[in-house]
């Protein structure tokens, strides 16, 4: 990064992606990492920083969705008793740039992919909740690419709820949530236990000053009605353009 102004950039693009990530049940992560791409962000800085600014903007949307009665604690539990310890563990590795980079790309691009196609979808039918069994091997798998990445794993379970017919829309988004808050918080558990020296960088309190506050307006957006379909697209391309310079650059 350079200077004072590509940091106050990077904040308002923060701002922007917790906003829009909190009205679907997401922290953000992906829309984080992104952003940090776009501005030069160390890979060494970049998954601390992603899972603290999704700590406190899936907090909120949690809270949020939680008090609207949008959450199923029996597609919860099974998903995090084996996220959680596997992005722990995945916080603890911390993969060099040149494999980093393009791992993240492909994240990016995926949920480019993933958020471009949610713009669109109608969610039509009746839901049938999956077997316990699957939701533990999920919620392993989920795990570990959240840990290694610095998403909380959200951007990969909505899109496998819904298009499953697991549960309903806003039930997803409020599910999800909660599954991004318990694995940021492990996956930063785990980067701070194999970190030797502070990682987080000194603009962090900014940034997530602005994730606090959009993500606090997504959410209350979100709780009661969803975001706009084109709102959607431009940020599925934002996700694109940085998910593709990850991978060029790596």
């Amino acid at each position: 990064m350079n200077g004072d102004l590509d940091t106050y950039l990077l904040t308002g693009l923060i701002f922007c992606a917790a906003m829009l990530y909190a009205s679907v049940g997401h922290a953000g992560a992906s829309g984080y990492l992104a952003a940090m791409a776009l501005f030069g962000v160390a890979p060494t800085v970049m998954k601390p920083a992603a899972l603290a600014l999704n700590i406190l903007v899936a907090t909120i949307a949690t809270t949020k969705f939680y008090r609207a009665h949008a959450f199923s604690w029996p597609i919860f539990w099974p998903l995090a008793v084996t996220s959680v310890p596997c992005a722990f563990l995945g916080g603890l590795i911390t993969l060099p740039s040149a494999y980093y980079k393009p791992l993240v790309g492909v994240v990016l691009v995926y949920s480019a992919w993933r958020t471009w196609r949610a713009a669109a979808e109608m969610n039509p039918g009746p839901c049938t909740p999956p077997s316990r069994a699957v939701l533990i091997e999920i919620g392993a798998g989920l795990g570990l690419l959240s840990g290694l990445t610095g998403v909380g794993g959200g951007i990969f379970l909505s899109p496998l709820l819904l298009l499953n017919r697991w549960a309903e829309t806003k039930t997803v988004a409020g599910t999800s949530a909660a599954f991004i808050l318990v694995n940021s918080i492990a996956g930063l558990a785990g980067v701070a236990s194999a970190a030797t020296t502070t990682v987080l960088p000194p603009p962090l309190p900014l940034w997530a000053f602005a994730a606090v506050v959009g993500g606090y307006i997504g959410a209350e957006l979100g709780s009661r009605r969803f975001g706009n379909p084109t709102i959607r697209r431009l940020l599925a391309l934002v996700l694109l353009i940085a998910g593709v310079k990850m991978i060029l650059t790596a």
